[in-house]
């Protein structure tokens, strides 16, 4: 899909640092990342974040030269920036000046490409991905598509065979929407014995164009079992390594014991994991693999899980104690994950041994903290965080590329995220914070300073503060409301981000 522009994301499960933990949890040995490589990066907001905030010297590519164009101009300072293509898969796997890589990313990439587009990027992970080096790659999955599956084909073959010639895209997806609709109001028995599948086709109605042009209307969408990506992945010398999605991988949220038992009785590891797709109805795959993986004893697991430093970015009142799994909202234990927030809620580093240490006074081992800390992180509560000399080398650069974001949000909220060389990743950041960031940057240091400046900018470019879901339409209010704002950003969030080395 060309015509349509993909939508601005950024997808935390591509910084390869969020592989320690994910693998350290699984038993393995996890590499040090000094290549990278991402694989259809889209607007290139993700690889571009990589590259400014890590270690790691990145490539990509992506054939739209739309895209690719603007992940150029995003790009940070020259000597960190990522060096990004507008090829071709096949062109750009045939390169002979791309090194090896410790790492490759695919997001969003598997399930919408050809046969023989898949042939070129496993033979180019194949050949390019070191021994030890790790492989996140993302897909649809059965069984959780089997039911939607064939409505996908029914909007696709209208929007080919009978939507007017000459329709934008958005045009051609709205009618093809329409006319699904229907087809299921006209009592069509698909509809019900797939009851489910109304309601999803609601839920379309509510989802951007540009990731529907993508998501669904792609040429090429092949749903794939884990059995058969296992082929694919055994074939290149990959063994599984885990779910690159933290929450995944706490059976208690997923499995009721009876499936968790019945699992545990399975030896055949991909058959296993085919068994799971069908007890939580998986519908998408995050998956971390390792070529050669190294399993690591007991105690050499438990060492280096204490020396793994992680970071609170939620304000402490705003963690929930909750975690959402297939088998709906389980509450966290109070006594557990209480005494360990309340070691982070500094918003500074902190290793798994220091927690251990603090909180064992509460008979808190390090088994607890390590799984409440993949639930916290799961839940989007905790970062990894970079060595300390890691950061140092980072910071100019984040600085750099976060400077081209706030200038970009006095005109646009297209980009809700800025890189943190803490963290080697992004942050989400809302139009607001980046421009009141940008106020900040600009020498203004109170928040009354950032509200006349925001106010002003928005008078400017005829703009509304949209509070309750109405635009505010006096000036006092909307000067008021954005005072407020202010106050508030200066109070909760702007602490983290000034912690997480975003200024």
């Amino acid at each position: 899909m060309t015509e349509v522009e993909y939508t601005y994301g950024y997808y935390t499960e591509l910084n390869p640092l969020r592989t320690r933990l994910a693998l350290l949890n699984a038993g393995y040995a996890y590499p040090e990342v000094h290549t990278a490589c991402e694989l259809g990066f889209g607007q290139g907001l993700s690889v571009n974040i990589h590259g400014a905030a890590s270690n790691a010297e990145w490539f990509g590519t992506d054939f739209n030269p739309t895209q690719a164009n603007f992940a150029k101009d995003l790009s940070g300072s020259p000597e960190r920036a990522a060096r990004l293509f507008d090829e071709s898969f096949d062109a750009f796997c045939s390169r002979v000046d791309l090194p090896d890589f410790d790492f490759i990313g695919l997001h969003g990439i598997w399930s919408w490409v050809s046969d023989a587009n898949r042939a070129v990027i496993a033979d180019f992970i194949k050949r390019k991905l070191k021994v030890g080096g790790v492989l996140y790659i993302s897909y649809n999955t059965q069984p959780g598509w089997a039911a939607l599956a064939p409505m996908r084909d029914l909007l696709t073959g209208f929007c080919d065979a009978l939507a007017a010639s000459g329709l934008h895209t958005a045009q051609r997806i709205g009618a093809s929407l329409d006319f699904a609709e229907k087809v299921l109001d006209s009592g069509a028995l698909y509809g019900k014995a797939n009851p489910t599948v109304a309601v999803q086709l609601k839920r379309l109605r509510s989802q951007p164009t540009n990731y529907l042009a993508h998501e669904y209307f792609n040429r090429d969408w092949v749903p794939m079992a884990f059995s058969r990506m296992g082929d694919w992945m055994e074939s290149l010398k990959l063994q599984f390594a885990g779910s690159a999605h933290y929450l995944d991988q706490i059976n208690g949220i997923n499995l009721s014991a009876d499936q968790a038992r019945l699992l545990e009785e399975i030896p055949d590891w991909r058959f296993r994991e085919s068994v799971k797709d069908f007890m939580v109805n998986q519908r998408f795959r995050r998956d971390y693999w390792i070529k050669g993986g190294r399993r690591l004893s007991p105690f050499e697991r438990t060492d280096r899980l204490r020396v793994q430093r992680v970071i609170l970015v939620t304000p402490p009142d705003q963690v929930k104690l909750q975690a959402n799994g297939p088998l709906g909202s389980a509450t966290l234990k109070e006594e557990i994950y209480c005494p360990i927030l309340d070691v982070l809620t500094d918003h500074q580093p902190h290793s798994l041994s220091d927690i251990e240490k603090a909180v064992a006074g509460k008979g808190l081992q390090l088994a607890h903290v390590v799984e409440a800390i993949m639930v916290l992180a799961g839940n989007g509560n905790i970062y990894s965080v970079q060595d300390d000399e890691v950061i140092r080398k980072a910071k100019p650069a984040t600085d750099a590329f976060n400077a081209r974001l706030y200038e970009k949000a006095r005109y646009s909220a297209d980009i809700a995220y800025l890189a943190s060389p803490v963290t080697g990743g992004a942050l989400s950041a809302n139009r607001f914070e980046q421009l009141a960031l940008l106020a900040r940057r600009s020498g203004m240091k109170q928040p009354s300073e950032w509200t006349r400046y925001i106010a002003d900018l928005m008078v400017a470019q005829n703009q509304r503060i949209v509070k309750d879901g109405k635009p505010i339409e006096s000036a006092a209010e909307q000067f008021e409301e954005i005072g407020n704002r202010a106050a508030e950003f200066a109070r909760v969030r702007e602490p983290i981000f000034r912690a997480l080395g975003i200024e």
